[in-house]
């Protein structure tokens, strides 16, 4: 969404102007904050505000796949002139003589962007219930749309926090402050959101209410974005059948990805790339933080001992060649009097060729992927070898994996979270998926022992203003089963 940017005219506000005025004449309304009366008084706004809750979600993507790629040893953030961007996620604090994440650090900023966006889609369905000139059909389909952005965003949230549980209500009182619930009813409010987002698009007859960006072609009517909403669902359940979903989730994961845009034939790169994405535009509109422009962003030295190599044993995987630039300045975190605080790098990404390059929301090569994964929670480890040797092969370059049916299941495992890796570098996803499978002692510590040994964090604190407001005003910090969210 565009901001408002306001410039002050001193030919056109003098100091005598401005001593003629009334104090009421100062009581203007915000035109930067969306309110459903305001929406329903005017015939542009709710394409405005449909456009806002895009840009929104993309603000949420492009923050929270730059935060936790750092937790999950893709990226470094080298900034000579502020150190914490390297030593909060490295580093943090140590909390009862266990190294933790810093609640009032760096990290905890994809706290209140996820919040602002479920604010703003409250305020779009309360304005759609609310609009007389929408059909019932035009109803269904906004209230999928935004039901879908909804789930999308929690899915970040309890990413995120894990086992500290979330907040899923929002109130219509901003004051007042809703409870936490467990990780496990964050997951059901997810993808019960999903399903009824489904319902709706369903009903939603032939095209939305408004004009979808640009990063939705090929799932901007109801009936095509319902295959985004099936693609979410798959990852969600996925992600709920290793933490407590079980066997439920992984028949739920199946189902959906039989609904959803998945070709697990592709073979070429345009047809791995189908899906949705969140748009950029350079300043002063919202440019892609994570393109090659940003001199600070450098790769984890690990990408190049780990690619694989391809037939001819000395040419690295396709995807590390396409993504990975080498050359660049040595450059390491801060060095303080007990030594160095990481490694150093020397590789960059080449994923986002710019500011305006878009990135992922969910694309097919990684619908195959969750396919694997779903396979192999349900035994047919057959099948889930043949879904990682199609990305393998098509997307990599590489000769088909030596696992068999007779492997081992936490070999076929490491399998399909090593195309992961490298199938969806960047996008979000390693530090998840390690968590997920219990493997985060496997990512690399680049100081591995004495006073600046490194840690990998399992959970993003909730952020200490938050805590604290919530000590004033309700004067207990306790979630779910009695558990202090505050004290991860």
């Amino acid at each position: 969404m565009t901001k408002i940017r306001f410039f002050s005219i001193a030919a056109a506000v003098t100091a005598t102007s401005i001593a003629g005025c009334k104090s009421s004449d100062l009581n203007i309304t915000n035109p930067g904050a969306a309110t459903v009366a305001g929406a329903l008084g005017d015939p542009t706004a709710f394409q405005l505000l449909a456009t806002g809750l895009m840009a929104d979600y993309r603000g949420l993507r492009g923050g929270n796949q730059g935060t936790i790629s750092i937790l999950g040893r893709e990226r470094y953030n080298f900034t000579p002139q502020e150190g914490r961007n390297t030593t909060n996620a490295l580093l943090g604090i140590v909390i009862g003589g266990t190294q933790k994440l810093d609640p009032a650090g760096f990290a905890t900023g994809p706290w209140g962007t996820p919040y602002n966006v479920m604010r703003d889609i409250f305020n779009f369905k309360a304005t759609v219930a609310a609009k007389a000139d929408l059909s019932t059909a035009q109803k269904a389909a906004a209230l999928g749309f935004a039901q879908t952005i909804e789930a999308a965003a929690m899915m970040d949230v309890v990413a995120n926090k894990d086992t500290l549980g979330a907040i899923t209500e929002i109130t219509a009182n901003p004051a007042d402050l809703a409870p936490f619930v467990s990780r496990d009813s964050v997951y059901k409010f997810i993808l019960g959101t999903l399903d009824a987002a489904a319902a709706n698009l369903s009903a939603g007859g032939a095209t939305f209410p408004f004009t979808m960006s640009a990063g939705y072609a090929g799932f901007n009517t109801p009936t095509t974005h319902l295959q985004f909403n099936r693609a979410l669902k798959a990852r969600a359940s996925v992600w709920y059948a290793t933490q407590g979903g079980g066997a439920a989730a992984w028949a739920q994961a199946l189902t959906a990805l039989s609904a959803s845009y998945l070709n697990a034939a592709a073979t070429t790169r345009a047809a791995l790339d189908v899906g949705v994405y969140a748009t950029f535009a350079p300043a002063p509109d919202s440019p892609n933080g994570l393109s090659v422009a940003n001199t600070d962003l450098y790769a984890h030295a690990s990408y190049t001992t780990d690619a694989q190599l391809k037939a001819d044993g000395v040419t690295k995987d396709d995807r590390y060649t396409a993504k990975i630039r080498s050359g660049l300045p040595s450059r390491q975190g801060p060095v303080t009097a007990d030594g160095p605080t990481s490694a150093s790098s020397t590789i960059g990404f080449s994923i986002w060729a710019n500011t305006s390059s878009p990135i992922a929301v969910i694309r097919n090569e990684e619908l195959i992927l969750l396919r694997a994964e779903a396979k192999l929670g349900t035994g047919d480890k057959a099948g889930a070898i043949a879904d990682l040797n199609q990305v393998r092969q098509n997307s990599g370059g590489l000769p088909a994996s030596t696992l068999t049916a007779a492997s081992t299941d936490d070999a076929v495992l490491n399998g399909i979270l090593y195309e992961k890796r490298f199938s969806l570098m960047m996008e979000g996803h390693r530090w998840v998926d390690m968590k997920r499978y219990k493997k985060l002692d496997l990512l690399p510590l680049d100081v591995a022992s004495g006073p600046n040994k490194n840690f990998v964090a399992r959970v993003i604190p909730i952020p200490q203003a938050e805590c604290l407001i919530r000590a004033k005003t309700t004067g207990a910090l306790l979630g779910p089963n009695g558990q202090n969210n505050c004290a991860p």
